[in-house]
């Protein structure tokens, strides 16, 4: 049944674009977050759904849609920049077989995410492009919550639907993408328009937002701790009543403790013995390869190049005998270890010239979303009020997804890319705004003067 349902979702979705193509793009963002063909095990399979959806998109945008006023912005050409550097370095990518293997969905993920906001044109467009990205991404974890909650949680442990341990499905990176989508959904909770935010979505909304909070616990990931605490600290900005809330913070975070799991308190108490912890020594290695290995390629080595590092370390063991504890140092070799961080991936597979571009990327959109967050401070309404909030959802996502991405490896994650293209469309579709309303005050401005001038050239009637 399961098999069948997905089918059915998939293929309903491709005729209902038939009257409306803009559903292809949801389409494609439905299928690429959930990887419904992988899930199923035999309708689902039977065609490549997830390139039809690509290519329907495009050609639905292509053949339909209204090109008024088309253009790119820098954002995109950042992007595009970006996909032709990827592209040119894989042409000296030092293991040809794993780069054309990695480019073959970094170039999709990097060319829809230049597409997107070119039909996200209205506000309804925007907020329907995330609500199927947050609903599409919510069936992954709620499902994963409730297993936490069942007890079925743990390191490795925590079986999702997709079992390849890729995309959104490995679990540090389901983990930092839960709790980035925790500030939109808040959005939704306040601003949403589709499901207007009454009791019902309000409270869906917040079991959705205690699902995301699960994920870190059930995963055991401890990336996922560092964005709880990133968000926690970024939603001072906003709160009114700063003191409450972190005594509301620090009072639930001390009344869930009895309820966690020994295995994950006692992963994220690792989190501050990086020297006498393999994983992270082990990481902080393959850092300092990755800059010896720019210091000799500075125009990177292409994807994968990380399969090419070996390096030997020592790493302090304790070892406690009654109350006498002693260090000893023991050699680890590792070789062909991955790189742990999406700064240092960006650097090792694209060089300096990859890694500022894909800096850039990221920092112009968290300066963007300020300006916007800014200009819209104060405002209420329909019309005016959801500009401002949603800014500031997509700048907290943004941050969230740069804190996690500095200990795992997804500088090219789909769902961070679909979020750096709902940011380029809040922006545009603000400038379009703007720029209307300056067309038609400067036409008011001007029919005001011209009514001025007849009546200043009109003879007066009181002159014989």
């Amino acid at each position: 049944m399961l098999d069948l349902a997905l089918f059915l979702v998939v293929i309903g979705m491709f005729l209902l674009g038939l009257r409306k193509p803009f559903i292809w793009v949801l389409a494609y963002l439905y299928i690429d977050i959930l990887a419904p063909q992988k899930i199923g095990w035999s309708l689902a399979q039977l065609l490549p759904v997830s390139l039809i959806a690509f290519l329907l998109a495009f050609g639905g945008w292509a053949v339909a849609e209204k090109k008024d006023g088309f253009r790119l912005s820098m954002r995109q050409g950042l992007l595009a920049a970006l996909l032709v550097w990827c592209f040119i370095t894989l042409q000296w990518a030092d293991f040809p077989e794993a780069g054309a293997e990695k480019w073959a969905w970094v170039w999709k993920a990097l060319v829809f995410a230049i597409f997107l906001p070119l039909t996200l044109t209205t506000k309804l467009r925007i907020e329907a492009a995330m609500l199927i990205t947050v609903l599409t991404a919510a069936a992954i974890i709620i499902s994963a919550g409730l297993k936490t909650v069942g007890g079925g949680g743990g390191y490795g442990n925590l079986y999702l639907f997709v079992n390849d341990n890729s995309n959104i499905y490995e679990s540090s990176t389901l983990s930092t993408v839960a709790i980035a989508l925790i500030p939109i959904i808040l959005w939704f909770m306040r601003h949403g328009t589709i499901f207007k935010p009454d009791w019902r979505v309000k409270l869906f909304g917040a079991a959705l937002i205690f699902a995301c909070l699960l994920i870190p616990i059930g995963t055991e990931a401890r990336t996922g701790l560092l964005c709880i605490a990133a968000l926690g600290l970024m939603l001072l900005r906003d709160v009114k009543r700063r003191f409450l809330y972190i005594g509301a913070a620090a009072a639930i975070g001390i009344a869930a403790l009895p309820f966690l799991p020994s295995s994950f308190t006692e992963r994220m108490s690792t989190i501050k013995e990086a020297q006498s912890e393999q994983s992270a020594s082990t990481r902080m290695q393959v850092w300092s390869w990755t800059l010896d290995y720019v210091e000799r390629n500075p125009l990177g080595g292409g994807f994968d190049v990380y399969r090419g590092n070996s390096f030997t370390y020592k790493m302090p063991v304790k070892e406690v005998d009654g109350n006498t504890v002693r260090v000893t140092y023991q050699d680890v070799t590792e070789s062909g270890r991955a790189f742990h961080s999406s700064w240092f991936e960006m650097l090792g597979e694209q060089g300096w010239p990859g890694l500022i571009l894909w800096t850039l990327l990221h920092v112009t959109g968290l300066v963007q979303m300020e300006r916007i967050r800014r200009r819209y401070a104060g405002r209420t309404g329909r019309i005016e009020g959801w500009q401002g909030p949603l800014a500031s959802a997509l700048q907290f996502a943004n941050i969230i997804y740069l804190v996690g991405a500095t200990f795992q490896g997804i500088a090219y994650q789909p769902v961070v890319l679909m979020i750096v293209g709902l940011q380029i469309a809040l922006a545009d579709h603000v400038k379009r705004r703007e720029s209307a309303l300056d067309k038609a005050a400067f036409k008011e401005v001007k029919a005001a003067n011209r009514r001025a001038d007849a009546r200043a050239a009109a003879p007066d009637p009181a002159i014989p």
